[in-house]
Formats: structure tokens, sequence, C-alpha cells
């Protein structure tokens, strides 16, 4: 159908709501760069990826055990967590900022 209504594809499925059990009071992070060294553009990371990281990395929880408590799936959470570890360790090898910043479908979980 002409103007992009009907079927066919469109810009994929909406995607789901991520259960966020910890929002992070820091934000923001910056490398201490010597005098004089021009600051690279930072590296912008989703709550997302940060919940991801935050439930396998720190809290020690298995792929499938984080993809309960965010409500996703397994995949989802292996790709957030990849890419959050790609992000921050980009962020130290090339001294650059780190950001964390919502991507509006994440939901905080009321813990029980």
């Amino acid at each position: 159908m002409p103007g992009g209504m009907g079927w066919g594809r469109g810009r994929g499925r909406r995607r789901k709501m991520r259960m966020i059990g910890f929002i992070p009071q820091v934000k923001h992070f910056y490398p201490a760069l010597p005098p004089m060294v021009p600051p690279k553009p930072p590296i912008f990371m989703s709550y997302e990826e940060f919940e991801a990281l935050r439930l396998v990395d720190y809290e020690g929880l298995t792929q499938e055990e984080a993809g309960k408590r965010m409500g996703v799936s397994r995949g989802t959470v292996w790709r957030a967590l990849n890419s959050a570890r790609k992000k921050v360790a980009q962020m130290i090898v090339e001294g650059r900022e780190l950001v964390i910043l919502p991507q509006g479908n994440e939901a905080p979980k009321m813990e029980e």
C-alpha cells in the first residue's frame, strides 16, 4: 500500500519494557587526562546495558536469572551485557568519558 500504510516491514516491533532494579546515582565518568590532551567523544551506555552489567558481573547472577529480573529473554541480556562490557573496555583503553542515559523503555522495578 502506498504511503507506508498496511502490511510489510515497518520500523520493527516495539521494544519491550525493561525492569530496572537500580537507577545509578552516578551517571557520568570522566578520565583523568593529562593536560593538553584533547578529549575524545563520550561513550553512551543505556540503563538496560548498565542493569545487565550490574546483575551479571556485580551481583553474580546468571544471564537467565538477570533476564527474569529485567523481564526480558536471556538473549537480550547477553546482547546488553556484551555491549556494556565493550563500552567499559573502550572507556578504559581509550580514556573516554562514559555517560549512562535512559532510553525511555525502562521501568523501575519494586523489590519484593
